[in-house]
């Protein structure tokens, strides 16, 4: 902890040099786009994905559809859970910002005043970063709902890992250990959560006024064996026998 906390010449503070150096060599367009991308647009792009997926999830059969709309539901949830459980765990550390403990960073996050603080969208401390817990957090759940949008979602998180870096509010290992931390909580907890959404889920479905949230507009689903109605025989399936037993 106290290695976190003081941050000395090491492979961690070497590859914020790096990335965050790349800054000076860049035109101000591009500092700009990475800036508002890893404070803004990666984490609306997941957001994006996770509706995206919900679409096309609608479309699905109905075990199918119930399983990755649960999933979907997760997601955020996690994200949420794991921002929470962040919020002890960086006062637990309290790991200044590397613009705090290092000369010659290029701070370009729009939200971050590096004379006078950080501001008020920023915590003071580093270790984890919220940007990259949120955005692993997201990733993965998506992944349990869909394999390929959750791998296009895992790239964008590690992309937003990068851009928290080379916009000097993050250490590279801050954003490993928001990786680690949202990608625990949402596989550690996947089991009760499903097993406590799925029929919530399914109850919705079933629902004459909810059921559009987890099933398409003029889909619908096979009822259960159990719960088929029997229906009357035409006039053309009456015989004679039907008519002398009435």
């Amino acid at each position: 902890m106290a290695g976190l906390t003081t941050g000395g010449p090491n492979v961690d503070v070497s590859l914020l040099y790096e990335i965050n150096g790349a800054a000076r060599h860049a035109p101000g367009w591009l500092d700009r786009t990475v800036s508002l991308a890893g404070e803004f647009g990666i984490p609306l792009a997941l957001v994006l994905l996770v509706l995206w997926c919900w679409r096309g999830a609608r479309r699905q059969d109905e075990s199918t559809a119930v399983e990755s709309f649960a999933a979907l539901v997760w997601a955020p949830l996690a994200a949420g859970l794991a921002l929470l459980v962040n919020a002890p765990l960086r006062e637990l550390v309290e790991r200044p910002r590397p613009f705090r403990q290092h000369e010659g960073l290029q701070v370009l996050d729009p939200t971050v005043d590096p004379g006078l603080g950080t501001g008020l969208a920023q915590p003071e401390f580093s270790f984890v970063s919220d940007h990259a817990t949120l955005a692993m957090a997201l990733a993965v759940g998506l992944f349990l709902a869909n394999r390929k949008l959750g791998l296009i979602g895992i790239g964008l998180a590690f992309a937003e890992g990068v851009c928290r870096v080379y916009t000097g509010v993050h250490y590279p290992t801050d954003v490993i250990g928001g990786f680690a931390l949202g990608t625990a909580v949402v596989l550690v907890l996947a089991p009760l959560a499903m097993a406590l959404l799925t029929p919530v889920v399914r109850a919705v479905a079933g629902s004459p006024r909810l059921g559009r949230l987890v099933r398409a507009k003029g889909r619908t689903w096979p009822r259960p064996v159990g719960l088929a109605q029997p229906q009357s025989p035409s006039a053309e399936q009456l015989t004679p026998e039907s008519d002398l037993a009435a």
